[in-house]
């Protein structure tokens, strides 16, 4: 059974910079493409990035392009999140989530595995 552990979730201010560690034990993460996602208070959970099982294409929703980078170290079976130019309304828990495919999805229900999340607040 694949689990995953996220970390480096914190309070930091608008502009600022978190990296976002998602850990894989149990089985090897290079055979999943890995997703991230957010929900915040009230919302739906929103898919934020994808990167597919070998690391070659990477996908981001509109709201984060540009700012917040996915990458992934199957040696190390970990995927990362580099958030860059914070803005308050990224607060959420981040989830990083795996699906048995080589390719990336922005559906939830296409995920079969699922972290517990990390906080991220971005506040002055």
């Amino acid at each position: 059974q694949l689990q995953l552990v996220e970390s480096g979730g914190g309070l930091v201010q608008p502009g600022g910079s978190l990296r976002l560690s998602c850990v894989a034990s149990g089985r090897t993460l290079d055979s999943y493409a890995v997703g991230w996602f957010r929900q915040a208070p009230g919302k739906e959970r929103e898919w934020v990035s994808c990167i597919r099982r070998t690391g070659g294409n990477t996908n981001y929703a509109d709201s984060v392009k540009a700012r917040f980078t996915i990458s992934r170290d199957n040696a190390k079976n970990t995927v990362y999140l580099q958030m860059n130019s914070l803005k308050p309304e990224d607060t959420a828990v981040y989830y990083c989530a795996a699906r048995s495919s080589s390719f990336c999805s922005g559906d939830v229900s296409a995920y079969n595995y699922w972290g517990q999340g990390t906080q991220v607040t971005v506040s002055s």
